[in-house]
């Protein structure tokens, strides 16, 4: 290995030689750089005299053939300062380095351990003085780590401070004109929302172009600035699956109904470019595919003409770019925070004033309406984002709306806003079911990734009104606040019980900001308002929760002690059935149904503390940044919410929403029906239980009959993981026409399990199938294995398999984590024969 590494280091020192690459010097260096780095450990650790291993020492030796004058560290010193080899300096440098290094503490661990036995010395003598010199020999080594530590901490910390000066000069400066301190320090909460939210950081945003390589400021002013992202229809939420997908021309996507049915997915792989950089690659790569389909017409990883693309720097499939819009600042503290009955009225004569206006403006005559001091109908806000910005605010909305409702681009669509929206809350929605079946803090343990991607998504959504028209905005909030706040002379409400909680918080504090912005008075309450929003949203659910969660085991609880928790509790559940009558159960005591409440609105409150969070900008508490105890409290805190949330309930004006949410016919109707409510907390969706046993698969899968063949077997029988159903595939007597286009089996059950998504097992061949659309595919390796732990893909070998549990979780994770289009994407760019496959007719 010595005369290999010296072969290749004495031809780089010959600028004109070409035997060998940049590759074998890379790898030669590599290798040296973890001979070191062994060696070190192994001298932290154990000492000079338990280490066999001198690398060290051996490169300090002549080489043999061909080079038998010069050692291997004699090369690379005189390589150090080769012009050709400027690449490599750093590397090369560091080698050096850490080669004195390991000598020093070589010679000082030789020194350390000399013992000189006297005359007449004992043997006990002599080891009693060995161990004390080994003991101080290790303290020592401990003293000299420890400092190691510490001076990389230290120049971390200044490195940090030097990168964030703004924020040191900001905190200096507020301490030196705030009060003398106090002996204790006070507790200073985190709050998101409301009056009291704290404060985001004002500092400035760089990022780099991965394009152009140039740092820019983020700005609503400046040039624009993209995140590559990639939008997808998913079911993965969903608890009906039988529920036909709407019609596109006719579907009103303002209220989403509980069970989740079908929702739209972004997710980003985190590289930014400049909107105009982003533009020039994407039309090089429509010129690139247009003259590839003259050349091979074959289909490739991404579809150009539905925009997709890949990454330039990661090569992850894309379809469309999110703007990246700037930190929203925080007002200030001294604005007013009025009542509920107080907003409730003020945005009342709001929305009566807007009314009277479109009414005008349709040409009807009406009376004219009490406006609230400084509301202003005629208003035109000015556009707070330049021209490039703007064009991709519109940009990144014609994607969603292409993608959620298979149309063409309709930019006049009121639809539009509303399609943004539901993106921000769905992705909202599946991240906090994967951070909690994981059991991973709420915050501090996304990915980079998927911090930006949220971050981004949420400051598109709470801008995304300014490209549509004013009055799109302003109907859309008073169709919302009038299904949360009933009018009785409004027809045709919406029954509280077929409406998402989390989805009508989103949609509620978005499209408030068109009425906020109308408001020119002095008293501006945008804050009170999202408090307020979030106050009658959760106990809107708090309703939802307790006419859906009830059960015999509930009823049937004899607790006898109960806390006010669960005194509020019960009162809210008879007030109910006072509403109800008899369709909901007598309730014997509130210990099991407090319980309950608190379980099922959890997924709702974590899922508004990341809205508020990504919204607002705003710290989230340490109790939040990991798990364990406590969480309920900072939870609660963070959202500036009693621990109690039955106290909310105790309100006047609560009480008589109560009466009219429980006074629509559809809720006495789904009491009674029953079975197709969705309970809270919704469970989260796996995928299917399979067999330990490979063979009990293929016995099932043996006797599965065709459904159209009369009786035949079935020759290419697969699984769907996802529900569950047995199809036949890849046979011409299953398929069926979808979109004009005769497809198989499997490519039809996805459009109606999995909006187009699908994952499959194909028992005969144990081989996992991907599919995306009518085009993309691939096969991955199944969760079977034999006792040697390898997978038998075609059954070749005839090992007996066994399900592997770990791999299975892998599947569903990347399932879960929407992944399973950007593996298909990653599949078929490493792998052009699959590109060649008909995947439609599988």
């Amino acid at each position: 290995m010595l005369a290999l590494q010296g072969a290749v280091l004495l031809w780089a020192g010959e600028p004109s030689g070409g035997v060998w690459t940049e590759a074998m010097l890379q790898r030669v260096l590599h290798l040296v750089g973890l001979a070191l780095l062994e060696e070190q450990q192994q001298l932290e650790t154990r000492g000079e005299e338990d280490v066999s291993f001198r690398y060290s020492c051996k490169i300090t030796r002549p080489g043999e053939a061909p080079s038998p004058s010069g050692s291997v560290l004699a090369l690379l010193e005189s390589l150090q300062n080769a012009p050709h080899l400027e690449v490599h300096k750093d590397m090369i440098t560091w080698i050096l380095k850490m080669v004195a290094n390991v000598k020093t503490m070589r010679e000082r661990s030789s020194c350390s351990s000399t013992v000189t036995v006297r005359p007449g010395q004992g043997l006990e003598e002599t080891l009693r003085d060995r161990d004390q010199l080994e003991r101080k020999r290790k303290a020592e080594m401990a003293r000299l780590r420890r400092e190691k530590i510490m001076a990389q901490m230290s120049e971390m910390q200044k490195h940090f401070i030097n990168e964030n000066k703004d924020l040191f000069l900001e905190a200096s400066g507020s301490t030196a004109e705030s009060s003398p301190p106090r002996s204790d320090p006070p507790c200073v909460s985190q709050v998101c929302l409301g009056p009291r939210r704290s404060g985001a950081a004002q500092r400035r945003q760089l990022v780099t172009c991965i394009l152009c390589q140039e740092e820019q400021e983020v700005r609503g002013q400046g040039r624009a600035m993209v995140l590559a992202a990639f939008v997808q229809r998913s079911t993965v939420l969903s608890k009906n699956r039988r529920r036909s997908l709407p019609e596109p021309v006719h579907y009103d996507p303002l209220f989403m109904h509980p069970d989740l049915s079908l929702g739209t997915h972004t997710a980003s792989c985190g590289h930014i470019m400049h909107a105009n950089c982003w533009q020039r690659y994407f039309e090089a790569v429509q010129v690139k595919e247009q003259r590839r389909q003259q050349r091979l017409r074959g289909h490739t990883s991404y579809d150009v003409e539905h925009g997709e693309f890949l990454c330039p720097l990661c090569e992850c499939l894309s379809n469309t770019v999110i703007p990246l819009l700037p930190h929203t600042h925080s007002p200030g503290h001294s604005v007013d925070h009025p009542s509920l009955e107080t907003w409730l009225e003020t945005t009342n004569q709001q929305i009566a004033a807007l009314c009277s206006a479109h009414r005008k403006q349709s040409g009807v005559e009406g009376a004219e309406p009490e406006v609230p001091e400084g509301f202003r109908v005629d208003f035109t806000p000015q556009n707070p984002f330049s021209s490039s910005i703007s064009e991709m605010i519109t940009t990144f909305s014609m994607s969603i709306y292409k993608v959620s409702l298979k149309l063409n681009p309709n930019e006049q669509d009121p639809r539009v806003p509303v399609l943004s929206w539901a993106t921000c809350a769905y992705t909202i929605q599946s991240i906090e079911r994967l951070l909690m079946d994981e059991d991973k803090p709420l915050f501090g343990s996304l990915p980079c990734r998927q911090d930006d991607c949220l971050s981004s998504l949420t400051r598109f959504s709470s801008s995304c009104w300014t490209a549509a028209p004013p009055t799109t905005a302003h109907t859309h909030f008073i169709r919302l606040f009038t299904a949360l706040v009933p009018d009785s002379r409004v027809e045709d409400s919406l029954c509280v019980l077929d409406i998402d909680m989390f989805h009508l918080l989103v949609y509620s504090v978005m499209s408030y900001s068109s009425i906020h912005c109308l408001d020119q008075s002095e008293h501006r309450t945008v804050d009170s308002a999202h408090l307020h929003l979030l106050h009658l949203v959760t106990v809107a659910h708090l309703v939802q929760i307790l006419l859906t969660s009830i059960t015999e085991e509930v009823c049937m609880d004899q607790d006898s002690e109960g806390s006010e928790e669960e005194e509020l509790t019960c009162q809210l559940y008879n007030t109910l059935r006072t509403h109800l009558g008899s369709v909901l159960p007598e309730l014997s005591s509130g210990c099991q149904l407090s319980r309950c409440v608190r379980l099922g609105v959890l997924p709702f409150l974590r899922a508004a503390a990341l809205f508020f969070h990504y919204l607002n900008s705003t710290a989230p508490p340490t109790e939040l940044l990991v798990t364990g105890p406590g969480q309920w409290e900072a939870l609660c805190s963070f959202l500036s919410l009693p621990c109690n949330l039955l106290q909310l309930q105790q309100h006047t004006l609560l009480e008589t929403l109560t009466h009219r949410w429980c006074a629509h016919p559809g809720v006495r109707q789904a009491l009674r029906g029953g079975g197709g409510m969705v309970r809270f907390p919704r469970e989260s969706n796996r995928l299917i239980e399979l067999p330990e046993d490979y063979s009990t698969l293929i016995n099932q899968a043996s006797s599965f009959l065709c459904p159209r063949s009369g009786g035949d077997k079935s020759r290419a029988p697969t699984l769907c993981l996802v529900c569950g159903c047995m199809l036949c595939s890849q046979s011409y007597c299953c398929q069926t026409e979808v979109g004009g286009e005769d497809v198989g089996a499997c490519t039809a059950h996805t459009f109606t399990c999995g909006a187009g998504l699908g994952l499959f097992l194909r028992v005969r061949e144990s081989q996992v199938l991907f599919v995306a659309g009518k085009t993309k595919g691939c096969f991955y390796p199944p969760p079977y294995l034999d006792d040697y732990g390898e997978t038998d893909q075609g059954l070749k070998r005839g090992n007996p398999l066994h399900l592997c549990a770990e791999r299975y979780r892998k599947i569903e994770r990347l399932w879960r984590q929407h992944g399973v289009a950007e593996v298909i994407g990653h599949a078929q760019e490493a792998n052009q024969t699959l590109v060649a496959i008909d995947w439609q007719h599988l």
